[in-house]
């Protein structure tokens, strides 16, 4: 077992390297930051003085072996645009972006998971032939228009939620929540419906498959036989072994949640890190985009090293296959 944790931990080093590797390098073509740091009536000395300061001047792999050494430490630079610590900058937007996802994942895997097994034991009903086609908007539509509509009926339409914003915050140390007021809360709850969609129909048609496919096996048939109840059936045998493969897709969503939420931000106005990148973007910020990639592949490499370690302690063969 510990062979298999430091080969999965060597490999995820390695594609944080790589990743850090093109992110830095597609940001040499995105513009030069100075034009927006400068006005008009800047002068060549003046460009060259700034380009000296932050460290532009200086050969491509310089740059890059230093953000490297910068990030390790938890220094990502200045920000051009604000002028302040990158690092600094995201400990601001960080609690919002992960609250969202917090609660978009937690949406996402519950009534994944509960949908899932009910229109798997209730295939034939009503009930759950109507979920099965509400699912399909899920799927479907793109994430954007479904926080457009969410918009247009519960903020435009009813008035019962706002429409964009987080709403009122508490400060609790250094981190900010709107867990604690009325309006935070009320704020949440479209963001996180239109961010946890997505993930949770994937999640719930994952579940129905899986579970139909258990239910015929014949361990399953031997259990009713031996006159189990069909809860015992259903939860103790069934599910306990639909969930293997389950953990693996869960782990994936709950990086793509994160990767998504910069779409659910610009929509609702959300003041997270998604919406940090999008403005970043359009003032050349790179720093702060070098900082944001980073940061997203860091969550997704470790989230996919936590689920092969658990799919691992699942299911041994894996240890001896790898």
């Amino acid at each position: 077992m510990l062979s298999f944790i430091v080969k999965r931990v060597g490999q995820s080093v390695l594609v944080l390297l790589v990743t850090g590797l093109v992110a830095f390098s597609m940001f040499t073509f995105v513009g030069d930051p100075i034009d927006n740091m400068l006005g008009q009536e800047r002068t060549m000395e003046d460009v060259e003085r700034l380009r000296t300061q932050l460290g532009l001047d200086q050969p491509f792999v310089v740059q890059y072996v230093r953000f490297l050494e910068q990030a390790a430490q938890g220094n990502f630079g200045i920000s051009y645009r604000q002028g302040r610590p990158v690092a600094e900058i995201l400990m601001e937007r960080a609690p919002a972006t992960l609250e969202l996802a917090a609660v978009s994942g937690i949406l996402a895997i519950v009534m994944g998971i509960a949908l899932g097994v009910f229109t798997a034991i209730r295939r034939d009903g009503v009930a759950a032939n109507l979920i099965m086609s509400i699912s399909l908007i899920g799927v479907s539509l793109p994430t954007f228009l479904i926080g457009i509509l969410l918009i247009y009926l519960f903020s435009v339409e009813l008035g019962w939620l706002p429409s964009f914003g987080r709403g009122e915050t508490v400060k609790i140390g250094g981190w900010s929540t709107g867990f604690l007021t009325e309006s935070g809360l009320k704020a949440l709850i479209l963001p996180a419906i239109t961010l946890g969609l997505y993930q949770m129909t994937l999640i719930m048609r994952l579940v129905r498959s899986e579970m139909l496919e258990v239910l015929r096996q014949d361990y399953v048939r031997f259990a009713r036989a031996r006159g189990l109840s069909n809860r015992v059936v259903n939860f103790r045998h069934a599910l306990k072994n639909t969930m293997v493969p389950v953990i693996t897709v869960i782990g994936l969503q709950l990086g793509s949640i994160i990767a998504f939420a910069i779409i659910t931000e610009t929509v609702f106005q959300w003041p997270g890190v998604g919406l940090l990148f999008i403005n970043a973007i359009q003032f050349v910020d790179i720093p702060v985009m070098a900082a944001y990639l980073m940061l997203i592949s860091v969550m997704f490499v470790a989230i996919n090293l936590l689920v092969d370690i658990l799919y691992a302690m699942i299911d041994p063969r894996l240890r001896s296959a790898s």
